[in-house]
């Protein structure tokens, strides 16, 4: 699951034919003034201006400025941009119509077990979480689709009266079409409301699509959000595009203040190496991973990451006994990656410890040790090793 922003995630309703207001995303004044020349809304409207990150609490923390003109507008962008929280530094700005209204609703698809589920409330906003227990919902089992008439029969229940009844219908059922062909998680809308002209109208918008679904989209000109309270940085970005072009994939996330690096192969591998390590007082430098049998040259370009992660005085090389992952294969990758990034003058004291098993692990394992040769402080391990004692190992700075 991934988060896209908010401008972006109202792209998506449009798209399917959902009510949005009009808005821009900006990350300097300059592009702000080009744009407010080339949009009336910006000049004639009044406007909304709000820290385009993926970050809770916006309006407490100082980043949502409302009912403003144009040059209130330019004013807000240029206290909120670069203005820092935490450990994030605001880069983004949305700037967006203010629509009057007077009623806030909330709906919402979030995918189950089974299928989804739509949530509906004729309350929204801040009320919401206080009122969790009065949303209504009904659930969607996978490969259907919600009918009109059970669509109206949420809504009635939910309290809604008259006219709006077939609007908000309507209006779940095309967030419903958007989840589903959008590949989505979890899509809300808090709040929903009414424009002057009768019309229902999303005023603020959470989205979590599949990211390993990208190559299915071509048309997601978009970038995910970090779960981290920061932009991705270029490296991330980088291994994110190749694992949404592959079979297999690869995983990285910087994690910064760390002096062990890992390459686990497979999510299980990963969570319990990063949690050994953590559990004995060690400071990881980063979360990766490489799984279900992926091209080398994707594993090579995660190794270089990984081999350039700063500071780092030990590399993790850890993983169980394969099913079906080529260990030769994969550690011609990661073999090919510590070469690369020696040449750039590093690895020179930082120690790699290894430990699989697996198809072609003999021959896998013997093209690691060989690396010995090329003065790379390595340490090889097979399948008869626990898993966790070259953690042990690295920690203590010795070999069995």
């Amino acid at each position: 699951m991934a988060k896209v922003l908010e401008g972006p995630g109202m792209d998506l309703l449009a798209k399917w034919g959902m009510r949005v207001p009009h808005n821009v995303v900006v990350t300097s004044i300059d592009q702000l003034d080009h744009l407010a020349s080339a949009n009336v809304w910006m000049r004639d409207k009044r406007l909304v201006a709000k820290a385009h990150e993926a970050i809770g609490s916006r309006m407490k923390l100082g980043l949502v400025k409302v009912d403003l003109d144009l040059k209130g507008a330019v004013k807000a962008t240029r206290e909120i941009l670069g203005k820092k929280i935490g450990t994030m530094t605001i880069s983004q700005v949305i700037i967006s119509e203010m629509v009057p209204h007077e009623a806030e609703y909330y709906l919402a698809v979030k995918s189950t077990r089974e299928g989804a589920d739509i949530l509906m409330a004729n309350f929204g906003g801040i009320e919401v979480e206080s009122r969790w227990s009065e949303i209504k919902r009904i659930s969607i089992e996978i490969g259907d689709t919600p009918a009109i008439e059970d669509l109206e029969k949420l809504a009635k229940q939910t309290g809604f009266t008259g006219d709006i009844i077939k609007k908000i219908a309507q209006f779940a059922r095309k967030l419903f079409e958007c989840y589903d062909q959008e590949d989505g998680q979890y899509l809300e809308i808090n709040p929903l409301s009414v424009t002057s002209d009768g019309e229902l109208i999303a005023l603020d918008m959470v989205t979590m699509l599949d990211a390993d679904a990208h190559f299915r989209h071509p048309d997601w000109s978009f970038t995910f959000a970090s779960e981290f309270g920061r932009p991705y940085t270029e490296d991330e970005l980088a291994i994110m595009e190749i694992d949404s072009r592959i079979k297999g994939s690869v995983k990285f996330i910087e994690i910064p203040g760390g002096n062990i690096a890992l390459l686990p192969a497979g999510g299980g591998a990963s969570v319990y190496y990063a949690d050994a390590i953590v559990a004995q007082g060690g400071k990881i430098a980063n979360y990766a991973e490489y799984s279900g049998d992926p091209q080398d040259w994707a594993v090579e370009a995660l190794t270089e990451r990984v081999a350039a992660l700063p500071d780092i005085k030990h590399i993790i090389v850890g993983g169980a006994i394969a099913n079906f992952t080529n260990v030769k294969k994969t550690f011609a990758g990661i073999i090919a990656g510590f070469r690369n990034v020696r040449t750039k003058g590093k690895l020179k004291d930082v120690h790699i410890w290894v430990r699989r098993g697996g198809p072609y692990e003999k021959e896998g394992l013997e093209s690691m040790r060989a690396l010995e040769q090329e003065r790379f402080k390595i340490h090889v391990y097979d399948r008869y090793t626990p898993l966790t004692d070259i953690v042990d190992y690295a920690l203590k700075g010795k070999a069995a």
